[in-house]
């Protein structure tokens, strides 16, 4: 059976690209009757916290993409938070096996120098710990031969292993880093497939000669092309808006976010306004591309400017609601519920003008709140009285 995951670190708000992650694996475990995992990558102890937890699985939510296994909800191959399995000595424990087996050595560190090393050991340097000293567990990597994958998107990757060096797996803190920890919760949950950016192609090699040693059966990779901003760097909040609170909070449309999302990097032909349920019934691995892809503001809001006006002024205005409730400006909301009838013509008038629930807040403003002749600027003034619409109103 299929099982694939998303495992976002909680350090920040889910940025767009991790929710396109989510959205590839949930889509594809859905289209072929698998299992979705959401797994809490959570070992950075300096920046991980609950709030971001939260924040990410009510981005995921909103957006329509449900678990079925996970922190809330439990299931066979728990905990799903990487620091409850790290109490339960998982990682410690398969970091053991490999000393054992001569694939991994303990490192010895100043006191003063934490990155400075004094000696490496093959035995646990219990003294050395007693009297303060940092220790970390490297991975021995072997200098001969290649290590090579079949990536789905890209066909196969060769790596050659000189290149690579000896790579820490237990942190000095006891935690796992990253490379160490997914392998040993990939194989621990039976992840068959991993989707993931395209910037986690130089981890897989690493990844791999641990499966390698373990002999453990790797899944399959899929590596999806990165998100960027115009200037071609990494999209970020410097290029604008770069995480799914940040479009909510502006009055986008989850469907709208969904939608965009999925043609970033998917190729559907020349239907480029669909739902959910819409991606899923087209959904093929066949159609991801390998090329980076450009965040376009512009294209996004004109996606959900098409799923606000496809809907009517009745769902418009629910719509409306929830986001205003959802900016908690109770002021408005209480305002339009005053006269539902009165606030539908409003949306009516107003829905065809505006891409965003913002710019509608803003537009219908007017129309529900008493203004000084002080507050209105001549030249709306003016376009409002011209349109032939606002006699309905």
């Amino acid at each position: 059976m299929i099982r694939v995951r998303f495992a976002p670190s909680p350090t920040g708000e889910l940025h767009v690209g991790g929710m396109r992650t989510a959205l590839f694996n949930w889509l594809f475990a859905r289209k072929n009757g698998g299992t979705f995992v959401l797994r809490i990558e959570d070992t950075d102890l300096e920046r991980s916290n609950e709030t971001y937890e939260h924040s990410i699985m009510e981005s995921m939510r909103w957006c329509g993409l449900e678990w079925d296994e996970g922190p809330d909800k439990g299931g066979l191959y728990g905990p799903y938070r990487q620091s409850e399995r790290v109490k339960l000595g998982i990682y410690h424990a398969h970091a053991q096996r490999l000393v054992e087996m001569g694939k991994a050595y303990y490192v010895v560190y100043e006191k003063e120098d934490r990155e400075k090393e004094l000696f490496t050991a093959d035995e646990y340097p219990e003294d050395y710990v007693l009297r303060g000293h940092p220790v970390t567990v490297k991975f021995r990597v072997p200098k001969e031969g290649f290590t090579r994958f079949n990536d789905l998107l890209r066909g196969e990757l060769v790596f050659e292993n000189d290149t690579l060096e000896d790579f820490i797996i237990i942190k000095s803190n006891g935690f796992p880093t990253y490379n160490f920890a997914v392998v040993v919760d990939d194989h621990l949950m039976g992840i068959t497939h991993v989707f993931r950016g395209e910037d986690h192609i130089s981890n897989t090699p690493k990844q791999l000669l641990i499966y390698e040693v373990f002999e453990w059966k790797p899944p399959l990779f899929l590596h999806l092309p990165l998100i960027l901003g115009p200037d071609r760097a990494p999209l970020s909040k410097r290029h604008g808006g770069s995480t799914v609170g940040y479009f909510r909070k502006h009055g986008y449309l989850d469907c709208a976010l969904v939608n965009y999302l999925a043609l970033l990097g998917w190729s559907v032909g020349e239907e480029e306004i669909f739902d959910l349920n819409g991606a899923l019934s087209s959904f093929e691995i066949s159609k991801i591309s390998n090329k980076n892809v450009i965040f376009d503001h512009k294209k996004l809001e004109w996606i959900n400017g098409k799923h606000l006006r496809a809907r009517s002024a009745e769902e418009v205005l629910q719509a409306l609601e929830e986001w205003l409730e959802y900016v908690k400006n109770e002021s408005l909301v209480n305002a339009i519920r005053e006269d539902r009838e009165y606030s539908i013509r409003v949306v009516t008038m107003c829905k065809e003008k505006i891409n965003t629930l913002e710019q509608l807040a803003d537009f219908a403003l007017p129309f529900f709140v008493t203004l000084s002749p002080e507050d209105f600027q001549e030249e709306y003034v003016e376009k409002y009285l011209k349109d032939p619409r606002a006699s309905q109103v």
